[in-house]
């Protein structure tokens, strides 16, 4: 796969910090793999897209693989890039970046280091989808976080599907927890992460950002 360039694909987002996150994750795997074109593209709110990108890559490389930098499979991954793709010979797309073990094992790190006494509960805020499939995964990854964390582990979501974190983390609480986190399940700072602040919890743990965990799951993707 020498001559293979790579396309991340991001949400995008208007948010300085989070936009940073994801130009940081990229130079990072950029410098992971050398002698490969690593190349960096949005599905919404930021530019260049997906498919001017693969525009541009493909006068280049007659093989591309892309690289959903989302957590979870849904309309940006089943639709936007699934049809950019499918309008580029020679490119195909990986899986996205989540559920995976490797990302359950960060949110329980970054409990741990959050001070996050062990058994509290945790309600894992992820973005909403109205499609199915994105719910199955973060199911999962809610699944995969309890098995790395021992304690109860609830899905809450930050937009557009119930239940909203704040009502995760007052149920929480009715049924009996003194203390509730929130493992944040977004990938960079934003809107969607700024909300998690307000819903109530104890604790709020950063978004996964550029960490090794984070980089790792991209190149296996790769």
């Amino acid at each position: 796969m020498e001559h293979t360039a790579v396309v991340l694909v991001a949400h995008g987002t208007r948010d300085s910090r989070g936009a940073e996150t994801v130009r940081r994750l990229a130079r990072r795997v950029a410098e992971a793999l050398p002698t490969q074109e690593v190349a960096l593209a949005y599905v919404d709110v930021q530019e260049p897209l997906v498919g001017d990108v693969l525009d541009d890559v493909g006068t280049r490389h007659s093989s591309m693989v892309v690289v959903p930098l989302l957590l979870s499979r849904g309309f940006h991954v089943d639709v936007d890039i699934a049809n950019a793709v499918a309008a580029h010979h020679g490119s195909r797309a990986v899986a996205p970046l989540g559920p995976d073990p490797l990302l359950a094992a960060l949110m329980a790190q970054r409990l741990r280091a959050s001070n996050v006494a062990p058994g509290t509960h945790v309600v894992l805020a992820a973005a909403g989808s109205s499609r199915a499939v994105a719910a199955e995964d973060v199911e999962t990854a809610a699944d995969q976080l309890a098995h790395e964390w021992g304690g109860p582990v609830t899905v809450a979501y930050a937009a557009g599907t119930q239940p909203s974190v704040p009502d995760a983390v007052a149920a929480a609480r009715t049924a009996g927890a003194s203390t509730v986190a929130v493992a944040s399940y977004l990938l960079a700072e934003g809107f969607f992460h700024d909300r998690l602040s307000d819903a109530g919890a104890d604790v709020v743990t950063p978004p996964l950002g550029d960490d090794d965990a984070v980089l790792a799951v991209v190149l296996s993707r790769w």
